[in-house]
């Protein structure tokens, strides 16, 4: 285990004199399993993201003594999992709390930069098929894109007159859209929504909307729950089933949804900054948003990269605000025939 050494000044490690970059933590000298325990992934995980946010992390000069990518990275993995800078991370890696800080603010825009990389919908024709084979395999409901659904992360009041981060809990939080596949693997993620904002508002205003309604895939839809509008791209359960196929589609539809619930669960597990248990994110609006795509990246690569993201051990402490749902059918008469024309081949 790396033996921890004096905590220097984030501003000399930054910004300093001199040329030479500090590199005193080193992967090779520490276990797999003190890396998984301490940063939440295995050494070879870590060794890629190296490769792929080195160049940004670097600095474009050799003026500074400044942290290198690797330690960077783990300072930000540290800070992501655990959900606090007051721990054994800084001490071990010999960085002071506010280096840890600067660190994570990097490592996250590097990630947020990255974001269309590894959260997008597949767009060949094979790829979608999978998609939707995948879906169908799970409950018998055919043409799914994706599930969506929408989670709270809790976060400090951006000041005392601003109320439109409090949700229904009167907590201050964001709310953030998303879209799975069947693997849990997150085809679409928004954040930046303020927490007072309704689930169906948050759709509606969301690019996501924009994106199916604009370049309109007639060969499936997404599944939605009640909290949402029937829509001709979005299947949500009817209100009242009556007949068994209606009764049959409300249960492929429940079993087929509850996978965007498994990756929230999962997603808050392993990134523990998003779980409440350590309170909330002490950062702006815009800068926690950032930190909780930058962990939905992260979440995707490492799905990538065969980390079993189903085997993590659910956490309770996440508030999630209860919707209060008014129950209404969509107008929309051409969405409507779909679903119907759903049940009829389907589920008679």
């Amino acid at each position: 285990m790396a033996v921890p050494i004096a905590v220097l000044d984030c501003d000399l490690l930054l910004y300093g004199r001199g040329h030479r970059t500090l590199d005193r933590f080193k992967l090779e000298d520490v276990t797999d399993e003190y890396l998984v325990s301490t940063y939440g992934f295995p050494r070879q995980f870590i060794y890629y993201l190296v490769d792929l946010l080195g160049a940004t992390l670097s600095r474009p000069t050799q003026r500074s003594r400044a942290i290198s990518p690797e330690t960077q990275i783990l300072a930000a993995l540290g800070f992501y999992t655990s959900g606090s800078f007051q721990t054994r991370m800084g001490d071990a890696i010999g960085i002071s709390q506010a280096s840890m800080s600067r660190c994570v603010a990097n490592v996250t825009e590097a990630l947020v930069e990255r974001a269309s990389q590894f959260i997008h919908f597949p767009e060949d024709e094979a790829t979608v098929q999978s998609l939707k084979d995948d879906f169908y395999g799970l409950a018998g409901m055919p043409g799914v894109l994706g599930v969506v659904d929408c989670t709270h992360v809790a976060i400090k009041a951006p000041n005392a007159e601003d109320l439109s981060y409090v949700n229904r809990k009167g907590l201050h939080s964001l709310n953030c859209l998303m879209v799975c596949d069947a693997r849990g693997v997150l085809l679409s993620a928004e954040t930046h929504w303020p927490g007072s904002l309704p689930d169906c508002t948050v759709l509606e205003q969301a690019a996501l909307t924009s994106q199916f309604e604009t370049e309109l895939r007639k060969d499936g839809w997404l599944l939605g729950d009640s909290s949402f509008l029937l829509r001709t791209w979005l299947m949500t359960p009817l209100h009242i089933p009556e007949t068994p196929a209606e009764y049959r589609y409300n249960m492929a539809h429940s079993a087929t949804h509850n996978i965007i619930e498994r990756t929230f669960r999962t997603i808050r597990s392993r990134f523990r900054c998003l779980d409440g248990s350590k309170g909330t994110l002490q950062y702006s609006p815009e800068k926690s948003s950032h930190i909780i795509l930058a962990c939905c990246v992260l979440h995707n690569i490492s799905l990538e990269h065969g980390l079993d993201v189903w085997s993590l051990p659910a956490t309770g402490h996440m508030e999630q605000p209860e919707e209060e749902y008014e129950q209404m059918e969509s107008v929309d008469s051409e969405a409507c025939r779909i679903r119907q024309e759903l049940l009829l081949t389907h589920f008679s």
